[in-house]
């Protein structure tokens, strides 16, 4: 193992994972992401200097508290077209690019402006999917904020907008933040937004939407809560990509919250109360344990300021996985069969990817480059003697079943699709191994328990 990769593994090994860690006792990690709407005015695009300063004096009272802090900041667009007195944001990408270069720097002068008055230093990190791509780079990032957490700075990060491409760009701050919580094995990320929380529906349309309050399976939540509306006019999220964002920082172990970003304040009384699993009280937990569970745990939400908060997994993602999951672009599509599908999706064989398995592969790539493991179900439906499908399948045309690094490229993955390990060499005329994805480079994002 490499050595920062032993270095960054020992600081997960830690105990900054599960249940975040109460406010008496070690200080807690803390990333705060900051949307265009809590920054710029969506109409004048004028700073609120309001806003911008209650941010600034909470992140100061949660350092003396003793907890580290990280800002993910929005807002380069909107100070930059402030600053070139331009009303809207263009759609050609040069211009836009060019508007967050100058935004940037003016939005760094502005923090900078508001830290010094408590003589507090920070330092500007601009981020690209790219720039995580390498393992090396990706372990540079994470101990340079770290180094900087230590040395009492605090680190505020941005996407870099002035070189960011599509298929570079995180897409949206709130992902960013996740990422980034993540990376540093944060206990909270707050996304702080316009509204107080989740909402069954739009509260601005539908009178009749009712707060979500305590989140603990992000996917049966979507199935109940409609959450359509867009960001703002300056922004690219909305509430889709904060629950993307969710999602993400969960699984790396990071519980995640929505609150409203003009009561900054209200984090003090949040991160004072953490919520358990129900499942996390007992092995098997009855009834009667679950409802008087469900029933502190509401009890405790309720005397909270309105949020939103997503409880981190029980048995987060290691580091190097979380890595090839969210580090790396797909490089191409592998295909499986359905004896592979169960075999890397049941939970207790945890089996790696090989040839025999494999029926098609897409896109042009290398040797450890990361790519997608995906299960077509309908190639798969029981059929007549006639051939007719006489099985009844309504889920999705296919299953995206998580990331991995190859061991051949997409050209040799052709020639040996569908066989057996030891035939490779005749195919191949050599064998770099005998599994096209070592279940150690397989990242899952369906598991199915035995």
């Amino acid at each position: 193992m490499a050595k920062q990769d032993k270095h960054l593994h020992q600081r997960v090994a830690s105990g900054r994972r599960g249940l975040p860690k109460s406010s008496s006792g070690t200080g807690l990690t803390i990333v705060i992401k900051l949307g265009t709407s809590s920054i710029c005015d969506e109409i004048t695009h004028f700073p609120l200097l309001s806003t911008l300063s209650l941010i600034v004096e909470t992140i100061l009272k949660l350092k003396a508290q003793g907890h580290r802090v990280v800002l993910v900041t929005s807002g380069a667009i909107g100070v930059g077209l402030r600053r070139l007195n331009l009303a809207s944001k263009p759609k050609d990408l040069a211009q836009v690019q060019a508007i967050a270069a100058v935004g940037q720097g003016r939005l760094m002068s502005l923090y900078d402006d508001l830290f010094s008055q408590f003589n507090q230093p920070i330092a500007q990190i601009l981020l690209t999917k790219n720039d995580l791509a390498d393992r090396t780079q990706y372990l540079n990032a994470c101990n340079t904020i770290d180094a900087l957490l230590e040395m009492g700075v605090v680190p505020i990060v941005n996407e870099n907008d002035t070189i960011s491409v599509s298929e570079i760009r995180f897409g949206d701050n709130d992902t960013l933040s996740a990422i980034t919580a993540g990376m540093i094995h944060a206990d909270y990320l707050f996304l702080m937004t316009d509204v107080d929380c989740l909402y069954t529906d739009n509260p601005r349309t539908n009178p009749d939407a009712k707060p979500v309050m305590t989140v603990d399976d992000i996917a049966a939540l979507k199935d109940k809560v409609s959450v359509a509306s867009a960001g703002s006019s300056l922004g690219t999220g909305g509430m889709v990509t904060k629950l993307i964002a969710a999602e993400l920082a969960t699984a790396a172990g990071v519980t995640t919250v929505i609150s409203r970003g003009s009561t900054p304040q209200n984090i003090f009384q949040i991160i004072s109360q953490p919520i358990q699993h129900v499942g996390s009280v007992s092995p098997k937990p009855d009834s009667e344990t679950a409802e008087a569970t469900n029933a502190l745990a509401g009890a405790t939400i309720s005397s909270l300021p309105l949020h939103t908060r997503f409880l981190a997994k029980d048995n987060p993602m290691v580091d190097r996985k979380w890595w090839i999951l969210h580090g790396l672009h797909a490089a191409g599509t592998i295909y499986i069969d359905q004896g592979a599908y169960k075999a890397i999706t049941n939970a207790s064989q945890k089996s790696s990817l090989f040839a025999a398995g494999i029926v098609d592969c897409k896109g042009t790539f290398v040797a450890q480059q990361s790519v997608r493991v995906v299960y077509k179900p309908r190639d798969y439906l029981k059929k007549n003697e006639q051939g007719q499908v006489v099985e009844e399948y309504n889920g999705p045309e296919e299953i995206d079943l998580g990331k991995g690094l190859v061991n051949y490229a997409s050209h040799e993955i052709l020639r040996i699709k569908g066989c057996h390990s030891r035939q490779i060499i005749d195919r191949l005329g050599y064998a770099d191994a005998e599994c096209v994805i070592h279940r150690e480079n397989l990242t899952r994002t369906k598991v199915i328990q035995a």
